[in-house]
């Protein structure tokens, strides 16, 4: 039935563009009216019976506006071009966010894209990288005395610095955002005094917010430099930078499948999440807060590229919602810290967890995919 009523519109479609000046043209039935306003006639305003009063004024709910250009205009109106969207877009690739005292970088980037970016910052401004480690987004600078730094840098950060003389080591951290495909950078610096020493390792809190907010603020405007010009990727850093060091699919004391991930909660969740992304099924959702992506094991990953067209919709090769609502198969993969693991488990709802095949089925993709 469906078929025959997109025979019968093809038909009709097909009719009516074989000389039916009815339906085309300046007098046809879907003639342009985008200029119809421009002839468009003032009528008298509203008036109310003599024996009627009025709460409120009553007032035009459209008014003509009063400075036109060209009132008596009869050309067709031509619309500007837009303005271009990667312009727009890379005005707010990299945004500064703050909480309290402490400053950092929101990048709608993956950390892989960001991970260059940041690391090329330090070396044009004289930073010497010590110790990198992309698996896990960090890396440190050696110590230096200010005076190493590029001129403009380095002067602005001696008259932030307790001493003019003192040294300066920095660690930059780039970790998953919340959103998926964002990044968040983090940077700490550590001072001591010419000839001095410092114990212990790396501190996780700076003793100098003054040197952290110049260097956030000069990473952010590089940051935004490169973006208007392109930016690159780190092969090692994509390839690592989510890659757990364990992968283990068991079971529970109840007999359901459990994947356990060598990793820290953050990037167990971006590895899972660019897992899913890569199988063979559609993510419906996701709820970073509860460690849930929402996925419909009846539907394939959206692919806008490869849409039906207008005659693949009208001769009824797309489901409809109704078809789509009753074949979907809904399941959420959660992930839940324990111990040093995260712990990967796939639910029907939050009381019920799915049929074992369901959940090896996806537990076993993920799994390959993290490998």
């Amino acid at each position: 039935m469906k078929r025959l009523a997109g025979l019968s519109a093809l038909a009709l479609i097909i009719s009516s563009t074989s000389g039916c000046g009815w339906l085309w043209g300046d007098e046809g039935y879907f003639r342009d009216r985008g200029s119809d306003y421009l002839q468009a006639q003032t009528t008298a305003p509203m008036q109310l019976p003599q024996d009627a009063t009025s709460v409120k004024r009553l007032d035009p709910l459209l008014p003509i506006p009063r400075n036109i250009a060209d009132e008596g205009a009869k050309t067709e109106f031509e619309v500007p071009r837009p303005q271009p969207l990667n312009g727009v877009a890379n005005a707010s690739e990299y945004s500064l966010q703050r909480s309290g005292n402490s400053r950092w970088v929101l990048a709608q980037r993956a950390p892989a894209e960001v991970w260059p970016v940041a690391r090329q910052f330090f070396e044009d401004n004289g930073f010497r990288i010590a110790e990198e480690r992309p698996q896990t987004g960090e890396f440190n600078t050696t110590w230096q005395r200010f005076d190493e730094l590029s001129a403009s840098l380095g002067q602005r950060l001696a008259s932030s610095a307790s001493s003019g003389d003192s040294q300066v080591r920095v660690r930059v951290r780039i970790e998953p955002g919340v959103q998926r495909n964002s990044s968040e950078v983090y940077i700490a610096s550590i001072e001591r005094p010419a000839g001095g020493t410092v114990e212990g390792e790396f501190p996780s809190n700076s003793n100098n917010t003054g040197v952290d907010a110049l260097l956030v603020d000069e990473m952010l405007a590089s940051m935004n430099r490169s973006a208007e010009k392109g930016g690159s990727v780190s092969l090692l850093a994509e390839r690592d930078f989510d890659t757990p060091s364990r992968v283990t699919l068991s079971e529970d004391g109840s007999g359901n499948p459990v994947l356990f991930v060598g990793s820290d909660l953050d990037r167990a969740w971006s590895g899972v999440g660019r897992s899913l992304e890569q199988g063979q099924w559609r993510v419906e959702d996701i709820n970073r807060s509860l460690g849930l992506y929402y996925i419909n094991l009846s539907e394939k990953p959206e692919d806008k590229q490869s849409k039906p067209g207008f005659f693949g919709r009208l001769f009824g090769s797309e489901a409809t919602e109704q078809e789509r609502e009753a074949r979907a198969e809904r399941y959420q993969v959660r992930l839940s810290k324990v111990g040093e693991n995260v712990q990967v488990t796939v639910e029907k709802n939050i009381n019920t967890v799915a049929p074992a095949d369901v959940a090896r089925r996806v537990l076993s993709a993920i799994q390959d995919h993290l490998g």
